[in-house]
């Protein structure tokens, strides 16, 4: 009772199932909720070009800087509206996991669905580490905790999304507003500035004197770097179409206005900000984002608005983050009911979301802060290849769809999707290729890791279908042993109330054939046991062994063992009686002996187990 106490102080109390529709998201709250990740990249995707560039470029970076800004919306643009095709025609959410299985077969889908949780797991480290950078750049004092700052923003966002999803909502939708706001108050304060002359951008350094020789040789190379390092923007793009269903009636409709809206912020928000970085010729930092330094100089350093711009990063990154607990646990519950993952994943827990889900991602997202120090740009490098598979694999499984099910204007759709996967499938190769000896390989390791897990599980979940099945009640009439013989074994160390209880159940069932069995340390102590049990008048037959190795437990599974093997035509029942403390400092001054030794017995294919609890308060 106390434990319920606590969780529903902490998480609210348990929801019926009739109040699952009540916990869905209107437009309004889910923008918050599955735009928020790709909103706030515009936070680190700019900075990621720049680094890229200004090492080769120096100040020249500027004048390539912008371009790739706007190829970059104009890939999310035909992302927006490739995938708003997917919502129409796959209401039931999952995205490229359902897709690709649908339309290129489940292995294929299940590269599309490690990808995606390699993706989300990545989201979530990515921008609470990013989060946490924009408290160090504000607090430089805080930068050697930067790692436990991420952490401490993971365990927020894992409280939040424990509690509900509708709780979630309203606790994490607000702030994004705010966070819009205050960007576009920013744009809107640089661009003024800037237009009246009252900036002084840093002057162009002389770039050197190689840049000839790069516009012809590897110019290309670097912009295409640069390219694939701000591809993280795009990340969060296929997260309205995973979860539709989180949406309420009509949920595709719903779910498309949000994409809609999202772009629309996106755009507007990374271009303006890349723009008055441009304008502002803000070079990246180690010490503190680019965003950061843009505040700076567009409201001044020590001011009221410059503070609120960090404090709204470090909620929006965060929030980014919670796009991946909307997200992930309902997709891990789809493949989890195609028997790909634990069947765990596939129940709601008392406030109606998938808390298994939820839990095991804040545990892997939480181990990847800690390994990688805090640190998003050693994560970053990972991130783009998982989403772009997705994407290519969602775009290709929708061409395939159009093509086999046809339907009105089937070829016009085929015709976009096809364009899309031509283009995310090229985007794909470059991200790989010049990310990969920066960590893209980690991440496809780890995709490849997540898919032989996921097949090792399916390969197990069948194996015991296989066993458990009976393919007629003819079958299971033939399996039924109606021979009520059978020879029950109890383990006994000393005569006690737990023994005599246990005793006492068997005694009830009307067994036929009893045996009290004894491993003693000394004959005599066997002996003393022995003449107890005769005085208890119980038509019983008493066996022992004797050691003074102290091996016990190991001398009485092979007693049992070899009384299976010897009784194949007969049920061998096995009695234990377990102590129960029902004090939580009590339960740490007592072995699980009884627990270790029935798990050892399970395995044993004839032997029935049974445990004879003795309760004491």
């Amino acid at each position: 009772m106390v434990k319920d106490k606590i969780l529903a102080f902490f998480l609210g109390r348990r929801l019926e199932d009739t109040e699952l529709s009540e916990e869905k998201f209107n437009v309004l709250w889910g923008i918050p909720i599955f735009a928020s990740d790709a909103i706030s990249s515009v936070s680190y995707a700019g900075e990621e070009i720049l680094l890229v560039l200004m090492p080769v470029l120096a100040m020249a970076s500027f004048r390539v800087f912008l371009p790739i800004v706007a190829a970059i919306i104009c890939l999310l643009g035909i992302l927006v509206f490739c995938y708003r095709q997917t919502i129409e025609a796959y209401p039931e959410g999952g995205g490229a996991y359902i897709v690709a299985s649908d339309n290129l077969g489940e292995k294929i889908g299940l590269i599309a669905g490690g990808s995606l949780i390699m993706d989300y797991i990545l989201t979530v480290a990515v921008s609470s580490c990013a989060g946490a950078a924009a408290i160090t750049s504000a607090f430089p004092s805080l930068l050697p905790y930067k790692a436990l700052l991420a952490f401490a923003i993971i365990c927020l966002l894992t409280w939040g999304n424990l509690r509900g999803i509708r709780d979630s909502s309203v606790m994490f939708g607000v702030p994004t507003y705010l966070f819009i706001l205050t960007m576009l108050s920013m744009l809107v304060t640089g661009l003024v500035k800037y237009s009246l002359g009252l900036v002084t951008p840093a002057q162009e350094a002389v770039v050197a004197a190689n840049t000839a020789e790069l516009a012809t040789d590897a110019m290309v190379i670097l912009v295409l770097k640069a390219f694939a390092s701000g591809c993280t923007a795009l990340t969060g793009v296929e997260a309205v179409s995973n979860g539709v269903p989180n949406f309420k009636a009509p949920a595709p409709q719903h779910a498309k206005k949000v994409l809609l809206a999202m772009a629309g912020f996106v755009c507007i928000i990374f271009f303006g900000v890349s723009l008055l970085i441009s304008l502002y010729k803000i070079v990246p930092s180690e010490d503190a984002t680019t965003v950061s330094l843009l505040a700076a100089a567009v409201f001044g350093k020590n001011s009221a608005m410059f503070y609120v711009v960090q404090v709204m990063t470090v909620v929006i990154l965060s929030l980014a983050a919670n796009t991946a607990f909307a997200d992930l646990p309902l997709l891990m519950s789809l493949i989890a009911g195609h028997g790909y993952l634990p069947k765990q994943l596939v129940n709601r827990g008392s406030r109606l979301n998938f808390s298994n889900g939820i839990l095991f991602l804040f545990a892997m997202a939480s181990a990847l802060v800690f390994i990688f120090r805090g640190s998003q740009h050693l994560l970053l490098p990972l991130y783009a290849s998982g989403v772009f598979i997705s994407f290519f694999l969602n775009q290709f499984g929708m061409f395939t769809h159009w093509r086999k099910r046809k339907g009105p204007r089937w070829k016009l759709k085929a015709a976009i999707n096809g364009f899309g996967s031509v283009l995310t499938g090229t985007v794909l190769i470059i991200i790989v290729v010049m990310k990969f000896m920066r960590g893209a390989w980690v991440a496809l390791l780890l995709i490849l890791s997540f898919i032989l897990i996921m097949l090792r599980i399916k390969k197990h979940y069948e194996k015991v279908s296989a066993e458990l099945t009976v393919s007629s009640v003819e079958d299971a009439r033939r399996e039924i042993n109606r021979d009520k013989a059978a020879r029950v074994i109890i383990p006994v160390q000393s005569l006690n109330k737990s023994f005599i209880k246990t005793l006492n159940c068997a005694l009830s069932c009307g067994f036929t054939s009893m045996e009290l069995y004894s491993v003693c340390s000394t004959e005599e102590q066997a002996l003393k046991i022995r003449e107890q049990v005769k005085a208890l008048g119980v038509d019983c037959e008493f066996r022992y062994d004797v050691t003074t190795l102290r091996n016990t437990n190991d001398i009485l599974l092979a007693h049992i063992r070899q009384e299976a093997d010897a009784l194949e035509s007969q049920r061998l029942i096995v009695m234990m009686g377990g102590l129960v403390v029902t004090s939580p400092f009590a339960k740490i001054l007592h072995n699980s002996t009884t627990h270790r030794l029935m798990r050892k017995m399970e395995t044993y294919r004839n032997v029935y187990v049974f445990s004879v609890p003795y309760v004491i308060e």
